[in-house]
C-alpha cells in the first residue's frame, strides 16, 4: 500500500553523498526524501558502515562477481527499509513525554494537518478515557516518509566482460534500475531525472514492480523530473505505450537549482507551472488512453478510471510564503526543499570543512559552471578541497583527475575505449591536440579554460560520507566538491530538523537575508544573465547572426513570463512592492537587449 504524506514537502536527492542515507534519518518521522543509487561503490561503502551498528555481519559484495551492481543496491535499500521500519516501530510505542520520539514526529508536522490537530487535542485533555483514545489512534497514522531513488539518466555507461563483449542489460542506469526493482521497498518511487533514455524505459517493461497490480495499485511508482510540459507529455505517453503509469511530474527550475541545470528557452517556472495545472486533465486524459490500450493488451480488461497523477515542484524555494503560494496557486501536491537541508546534520550527510564553506558562502562563491564532465552547466561551490587539488594538479603540470569510477566516461574523442572529460588521460590528450591548432591566443585560451575546469565529479560527490562515516572510498582519494543551488547564500547557520522543518512551515524564519528576492524574481534574473553570456560568447565564436531565432524566442518567453508574473494578485504579499519593481527593472534590461541586438 502506498502511503499519503503527512507532509506536504520532499527532500530531492543531493548530489550522491549527501543524501545517500538522509531516508534512515528522516523517513521515520513521515518525511519523504530521495536517494541517488548511480554510484554502487558508495553504496558499498555505506553497506559497510551501517551493517555493524545493527549487530549485522556484513558481508561484501564484491564488484567481480555477476551483476554486483544491482545486488549491492538492492542489499542497501533492503537495509534501509529495516532501519526505517525498525524506528517507525519504536515511535510508535514511545511515551507522549517532552523529548520523546512519537513527540517530535507529531511537533513536526505542519499546523493544518489533521493529526496534529489531534495531537495539540490530546496534550491538553485532562480527560483519560478521550486522551487514550486519541493517543491509540496517533500511534495507528504514524508511517514512514518515502524512501525514493534517484537514477539520471544521462549515467548510463555501457560494461563489458572480461573479453570485451557487452554485458546484456549491464549498463550502469539499467542495472541500478534493477537493483532497485527488486528491492523490497514498497513505499517508494524511481525518480529519472536528465532527460530520456530510451534504453532504460524500455528495460523498465521487464520490471513487474512497476505495473499496476490487482488491487490497481502500484508496489513501486515512477517519478519523472522535467523542466517544461512538452518534456513530460512526450516521456509520459513513451511510457503509457508501454503499459507503464507516471505517477507524479516533478517541475524544476532550470536554473534556479542545485547540481547540473537544464535550462530553458526563456521558459520561466511560473508559467511553466501555470500550464501544468490548466493542462493536468488533458495530460491525464492523453496518458490514460495510451496506457488503458496497453492494459487492455495485457490483461484483457479495461480499467474505468486513471491512476492519479501528482504534481510537485523545487529550485530555490526559500520561504513558508514561497512555499504555501506553491501549494495554493498551482495545487501542488509537494514542494522540494533541497539546499538548505545542506546545513541539517540531522537530514544529510556533509562534512565539516564543506560544511563551514557552504555557512560562508556568498553570491560570487556559487557559479554556474562548466566543470561537469557531462557537459551540462553545473552549480558549484567554490573554495572546496577538490577544486583546490584540481588547481595544484594544472599548477604542476599534470591537470585531471586518477579515473576509478568511469561512470561518466562517454568521451571518445581520441581514445577507442570511452573515457571521462575530467580524467588525466582526456585532459592531457586535449591539451596536445589544442597545441597543433592554428587558434589565437584567445580562442587557445577559451578552451582551454573549458578543459581545465572539468572535475571528477563520482569521487568528489560521494567523499562527504567517507568523511563523516570514517569510512575509506578510494584510498588517497579525499577530495570533496559540492553542488548547491544559488539559494544557499540565503542560510548562514547549522539548523536542526526541528528548527528547519518549523522555517518551512512558518513557524520560525531562519533567513539571513531581508532582501533576498522572490524565488520567481531570482531565477528571472538568472536567465537575464545567462541569456547575456550566451549572446557573449555566440559574437566571439562570431556564430551570433545564425542564431537569432533562438534569441528572439528566448526573449520573447521572458517577456511572457513578466507579464504572467504582473498577473499574479496573491503573490509576494510581504514584499509586492519589490516583486513589482524587480518586474520592471528586468524589462528595461530586456529592452537594452533588444536595442543592442535586434533580435526580431
Amino acid at each position: 500500500m502506498y502511503n499519503t504524506p503527512h507532509h506536504s514537502f520532499h527532500i530531492p536527492v543531493m548530489g550522491l553523498a549527501y543524501t545517500v542515507d538522509t531516508p534512515i534519518k528522516v523517513a521515520p518521522y513521515g518525511i519523504s526524501s530521495v536517494m541517488s543509487i548511480v554510484e554502487d561503490r558508495l553504496i558499498e561503502m555505506m553497506r559497510k558502515h551501517y551493517y555493524p551498528t545493527m549487530g549485522w555481519q556484513y558481508h561484501a559484495i564484491p564488484a567481480h562477481i555477476p551483476d554486483s551492481r544491482a545486488k549491492r543496491i538492492t542489499d542497501y535499500l533492503n537495509m534501509v527499509n529495516f532501519m526505517v521500519q525498525e524506528q517507525v516501530d519504536k515511535i510508535k510505542s514511545a511515551a507522549f513525554e517532552a523529548g520523546s520520539e512519537i513527540v517530535k514526529y507529531f511537533e513536526l508536522l505542519p499546523e493544518e494537518n489533521r493529526l496534529k490537530q489531534l495531537y495539540r487535542q490530546m496534550m491538553n485533555s485532562g480527560i483519560q478515557p478521550e486522551k487514550e483514545k486519541i493517543e491509540h489512534y496517533l500511534r495507528s497514522q504514524i508511517i514512514p516518509g518515502a524512501i525514493d531513488v534517484n537514477i539520471m539518466t544521462k549515467t548510463d555507461r555501457n560494461n563489458y566482460e572480461k573479453d570485451g563483449s557487452l554485458i546484456e542489460d549491464g549498463s550502469d542506469a539499467v542495472a541500478a534500475l534493477r537493483g532497485y526493482a527488486k528491492s523490497n521497498l514498497t513505499n517508494s518511487s524511481v525518480i529519472f531525472s536528465a532527460g530520456m533514455n530510451p534504453r532504460l524505459y524500455n528495460y523498465l517493461g521487464n520490471c513487474e514492480a512497476f505495473f499496476m497490480n490487482e488491487q490497481g495499485q502500484f508496489n513501486k511508482k515512477i517519478i519523472i523530473k522535467v523542466s517544461d510540459y512538452r518534456s513530460a507529455l512526450i516521456q509520459g505517453k513513451y511510457l503509457a505505450k508501454k503499459g507503464l503509469w507516471v505517477s507524479e511530474f516533478r517541475i524544476e527550475s532550470g536554473l534556479n537549482c542545485g547540481g547540473h541545470a537544464f535550462a530553458t528557452e526563456g521558459y520561466l517556472m511560473g508559467p511553466i507551472l501555470e500550464e501544468f495545472q490548466t493542462k493536468k486533465q488533458e495530460l491525464i486524459d492523453s496518458l490514460f488512453e495510451l496506457y488503458n490500450d496497453a492494459q487492455f493488451k495485457k490483461t484483457n480488461q479495461w480499467l474505468t478510471t486513471a491512476p492519479v497523477i501528482n504534481l510537485s515542484a523545487q529550485g530555490g524555494i526559500g520561504t513558508y510564503e514561497e512555499d504555501i503560494f506553491l501549494h495554493q496557486q498551482y495545487k501542488l501536491n509537494s514542494t522540494g526543499w533541497g539546499t538548505p537541508f545542506l546545513l541539517v546534520p540531522e537530514a544529510t550527510t556533509v562534512d565539516p570543512d564543506t560544511i563551514n564553506l557552504l555557512i560562508k558562502a556568498e553570491e560570487k562563491d556559487i557559479e554556474l559552471s562548466y566543470n561537469s564532465p557531462l557537459g551540462v552547466r553545473f552549480y558549484y561551490l567554490k573554495g572546496s578541497s577538490a577544486e583546490k587539488e584540481k588547481l595544484d594538479r594544472i599548477a604542476k603540470g599534470h591537470p585531471g583527475s586518477p579515473c576509478s569510477e568511469k561512470h561518466l566516461a562517454f568521451n571518445t574523442e581520441f581514445t577507442q575505449e570511452s573515457v571521462c572529460t575530467a580524467s588525466r588521460q582526456y585532459q592531457e590528450l586535449k591539451i596536445a591536440s589544442l597545441d597543433t591548432m592554428e587558434l589565437t591566443e584567445k580562442e587557445y585560451n577559451i578552451q582551454l579554460k573549458e578543459v581545465l575546469a572539468k572535475e571528477c565529479l563520482c569521487v568528489g560527490l560521494s567523499n562527504a560520507a567517507a568523511i563523516c562515516h570514517k569510512e575509506v572510498f578510494i584510498k588517497k582519494r579525499n577530495e570533496v566538491n559540492i553542488c548547491p543551488g544559488p539559494n544557499i547564500v540565503n542560510f548562514s547557520e547549522v539548523v536542526s530538523l526541528q528548527t528547519m522543518i518549523d522555517h518551512i512551515y512558518g513557524r520560525v524564519n531562519i533567513m539571513n537575508r531581508s532582501e533576498r528576492p522572490h524565488m520567481f524574481i531570482a531565477e528571472l534574473n538568472m536567465y537575464l544573465d545567462y541569456l547575456k553570456e550566451q549572446i557573449e560568447k555566440d559574437i566571439d565564436a562570431d556564430t551570433f547572426d545564425k542564431k537569432k531565432k533562438y534569441y528572439a524566442g528566448f526573449y520573447q518567453n521572458l517577456r511572457a513570463g513578466i507579464l504572467y508574473y504582473r498577473t499574479l494578485k496573491n503573490i509576494a504579499k510581504e514584499n509586492r512592492q519589490a516583486f513589482v519593481k524587480a518586474l520592471f527593472y528586468a524589462d528595461l534590461e530586456l529592452d537594452a537587449l533588444q536595442y543592442q541586438y535586434s533580435f526580431n
